[in-house]
């Protein structure tokens, strides 16, 4: 199997030194994307768009429902290499190895490329396949600004089109291999069980832009001391509940050494294993933030941009195909995937790769080539299963 040659082809595409950037719809997304395109015509794919952004390439197309499979090109900032373009590479090589069994399947396979999964441009994760399932209006999504203020349909060419009921019928099931995200994987291969209850929340933190060296501390509205003492209050009230809370994006103006911040912008992503933690902790974080503003003299708003409860894959699928691999370990995960977004409307599931480092979203993030090849070969058993 000729896993390292596929994998080397796309290495290159957006590293730079500090990890990879593939927004979507930027250079090295696309190129990915014009990359996808003529692997699937080497091997007599027919690929169609879905007019969100979404690539379909299937195999032995016909009107009956079909097995899909695939992830996502697009990198979060300064990203690792696996998160998404394994599930992709993976898949094509599934149908290598299917034709190489002499496997002809009985209804199709396709392999999908979803559009700005990690939300890292637009700010809306699984964006592609919330607009093919219809959770997001298209005229919504075409609206939303990158941090350079370019919106999506300048971005796209064009609004989405938004829900394909019609797209959605002509799959089966939908099976996701991806990158294990954490050190919960101790064998190449896993089966997930559910995604935990997971959103993304704005703080917005308003003062009075000041001079930094005129103005006395006792004189001072710095919504910066009320965004610190949040970050506090979020790490402390995650760890009380069990739960994970994590500030990691920040913007600030004017952004000058010598004077006061005017307002703060910052991003709370919030996960736990039961919606109702979630809840409790976005609100036990908003009343501390709250009782700072109010000492600080500043103001404080929190937005929800982003909120998906949990996600329990199909029982009977996952146990199918945990038992056609094997016995694998099966396992929750606290990572967001498209597979989560498509669950709601057609039987899914979830292989994982091994990651022996439990890093991700970094540079650091890896898997050895074995472990790649095994979970290949795990991909096309569950495809030649399904579609056979």
């Amino acid at each position: 199997m000729e896993f390292r040659a596929l994998w080397d082809e796309i290495a290159a595409i957006g590293k730079e030194p500090t990890g990879y950037l593939r927004y979507a719809w930027t250079e090295p997304e696309l190129a990915l994307r014009t990359w996808f395109r003529a692997q699937a015509g080497q091997r007599d794919l027919a690929v169609e768009e879905d007019g969100n952004g979404n690539l379909f390439a299937w195999w032995n197309p016909s009107a009956e429902p079909g097995v899909l499979t695939g992830s996502h090109f697009d990198s979060v900032p300064h990203g690792g290499a696996y998160d998404g373009p394994l599930g992709i590479v993976s898949a094509l090589l599934a149908v290598d190895e299917l034709r190489a069994r002499g496997v002809r399947p009985a209804r199709p396979v396709g392999v999908a490329v979803f559009a700005e999964e990690e939300g890292s441009r637009f700010g809306l994760a699984c964006l592609g396949s919330r607009l093919l399932t219809g959770a997001v209006a298209p005229e919504a999504a075409a609206a939303l600004r990158d941090r350079d203020g370019v919106t999506l349909a300048e971005a796209a060419g064009g609004v989405p089109k938004g829900h394909r009921p019609d797209l959605l019928a002509r799959i089966s099931s939908f099976v996701e291999l991806h990158i294990e995200q954490g050190r919960a994987l101790t064998v190449p291969v896993g089966v997930a069980s559910a995604i935990w209850p997971h959103g993304r929340w704005r703080i917005d933190f308003a003062g009075e832009g000041n001079h930094a060296g005129t103005t006395l501390m006792s004189d001072r509205h710095d919504p910066m001391l009320t965004f610190a003492y949040t970050v506090l209050a979020a790490n402390k009230e995650a760890r009380l509940r069990g739960a994970h809370a994590t500030i990691g994006r920040v913007s600030v103006e004017p952004n000058a050494t010598n004077a006061i911040p005017a307002r703060v912008s910052a991003w709370l992503d919030a996960r736990a294993a039961d919606a109702s933690v979630v809840d409790d902790l976005v609100a036990a974080v908003t009343a501390r933030a709250s009782e700072r503003a109010t000492r600080d003299g500043t103001r404080v708003q929190l937005t929800p941009e982003s909120l998906s409860g949990e996600t329990a894959f199909d029982v009977a699928l996952r146990d199918r195909i945990a038992e056609r691999l094997g016995g694998v370990p099966v396992l929750a995960t606290g990572a967001g995937h498209d597979a989560g977004v498509l669950s709601a409307h057609v039987p899914t599931a979830m292989l994982f790769v091994r990651n022996p480092s439990g890093v991700s979203h970094s540079p650091a993030e890896t898997a050895s080539d074995d472990d790649c090849i095994e979970g290949v070969r795990a991909l096309a058993d569950v495809l030649e299963d399904l579609a056979c």
